[in-house]
């Protein structure tokens, strides 16, 4: 499986997403130890997940209806 994720500082409460294989992995190794996981989407083709993380990093209608929709989860 291949997965986008979503981050989030409660600190700063500044958001990261992110692409990886192996999600567990990503998230201990990630340089945002504080951060929490709040959402993901696994995929089974590689495409469909890089494609999904490049629409929600470049669209900011995309981004914005995602955290719209975790507007309780992002507070």
């Amino acid at each position: 499986m291949y997965y986008i994720y979503l981050l989030e500082n409660p600190q700063t409460q500044e958001t990261y997403i992110g692409y990886t294989e192996d999600l567990k992995r990503r998230i201990n190794e990630h340089a945002w130890r504080k951060s929490e996981l709040v959402y993901y989407e696994g995929y089974k083709s590689e495409k469909d997940a890089r494609d999904r993380e490049r629409m929600l990093k470049q669209r900011g209608n995309s981004v914005r209806s995602l955290k719209n929709r975790l507007k309780n989860s992002l507070k």
